[in-house]
């Protein structure tokens, strides 16, 4: 299974988004930087199985991006072989200690 990790550090607006995705899967020339595009080619363009991990994201990225994150747990209840997660960054707790959510 393939996997791409797309790091939310340096990602603060859909166009950051889009330039990295492209960096990291080959996508349809054709290819539009929107919601619709990105459904359609993850639940018929792409080859499976893969995996796509969001790295480092902020709780203001979770909000801002919520209409990515719901696009793609969309798409994952469509497409076979298809499965995406997300990580908030890591931060450390009371006591020192490195915590990492998952959503």
């Amino acid at each position: 299974m393939s996997t791409i990790y797309i790091d939310f550090t340096d990602i603060g607006d859909y166009e950051d988004f889009y330039a990295q995705l492209k960096e990291k899967i080959k996508l349809p020339e054709h290819f539009g930087d929107n919601l619709d595009a990105l459904s359609d080619v993850v639940t018929g363009g792409l080859e499976m199985p893969l995996h796509i991990e969001f790295v480092n994201m902020t709780v203001d990225q979770l909000e801002n991006f919520e209409d990515l994150l719901l696009t793609l747990e969309d798409a994952e209840e469509e497409t076979e072989d298809f499965t995406f997660t997300y990580f908030l960054e890591q931060y450390e707790d009371d006591e020192g200690d490195i915590v990492e959510d998952e959503e």
